[in-house]
């Protein structure tokens, strides 16, 4: 194989984020992380209703922030595993000195890329898409009550929309002593564009509008505008997006 074949055809990445507290909160929970040098991108929300939400968030981000460039696709995802594992165990100990059942969490959506290939790993709810040639997939799979209720065909996506148990989620960084951590990756493309966000997005605008959203060709004007629809319609939670472009 000659030299230019072997080298990535991926070459760099832009990225454009935006967060809001939203309509209805005081405080915001979320907090995402860039870092386009080393290939790796994340958004976290504090987990709505509990203690500290955004000391969790904080933890989370703070742990991938001194995650450095490793030789392998494997050594990095182990890094951010052990990273999350670290934090997790950090807001155990800190909510056992608040009180008794306390609880500090947070749900998690790392991207990490490797020369001409992806990985993820979540806990939680929030979310991270890829739109290729026009399609778009969504990446990750919710833990969360609704998404295992639709799994079972209890419920179809539709109605469970509008259900209170759509912010019930079954995982997240600091709520339990064992962190669960899903995981998938592929391959990356020029022209590829990721989209991580939290449930104050996802709940309000469906994937076929994210879909036509994502089709232009401005992250920033696509930035703005889907923020401005979710404030549009109400955005009753914390609401954070970060778009992540594969350039040749």
């Amino acid at each position: 194989m000659s030299r230019a074949a072997a080298m990535p055809r991926v070459r760099s990445f832009q990225t454009a984020s935006r967060t809001h507290v939203g309509l209805s909160r005081s405080l915001n929970e979320d907090r995402f992380l860039a870092r386009p040098e080393v290939g790796l991108w994340a958004v976290a929300d504090g987990m709505g209703g509990h203690q500290a939400g955004d000391v969790a968030s904080l933890r989370v981000v703070d742990a991938l922030t001194n995650v450095g460039r490793f030789g392998s696709g494997y050594a990095y995802l182990n890094a951010v595993r052990e990273g999350l594992v670290a934090a997790n165990g950090d807001l155990i100990a800190h909510a056992a000195t608040l009180s008794p059942g306390a609880v500090i969490g947070s749900t998690v959506a790392v991207l990490l890329a490797h020369e001409d290939h992806y990985a993820c790993v979540w806990a939680g709810d929030s979310r991270i898409y890829l739109l290729r040639g026009g399609a778009l997939m969504r990446v990750t799979r919710d833990h969360s009550l609704m998404q295992e209720l639709i799994d079972t065909g209890a419920l179809d996506e539709q109605e469970a929309r509008n259900r209170r148990i759509s912010n019930v989620i079954t995982r997240a960084v600091g709520a339990a002593a064992k962190l669960e951590l899903s995981e998938t990756h592929g391959d990356i493309r020029p022209g590829d564009l990721f989209l991580l966000c939290s449930d104050g997005l996802t709940g309000l605008v469906e994937d076929h509008e994210l879909g036509a959203m994502l089709a232009q060709d401005d992250l920033e004007v696509i930035a703005d505008q889907l923020l401005a629809l979710t404030l549009e319609r109400g955005a009753r939670d914390n609401v954070t997006l970060m778009l992540v472009r594969a350039r040749r």
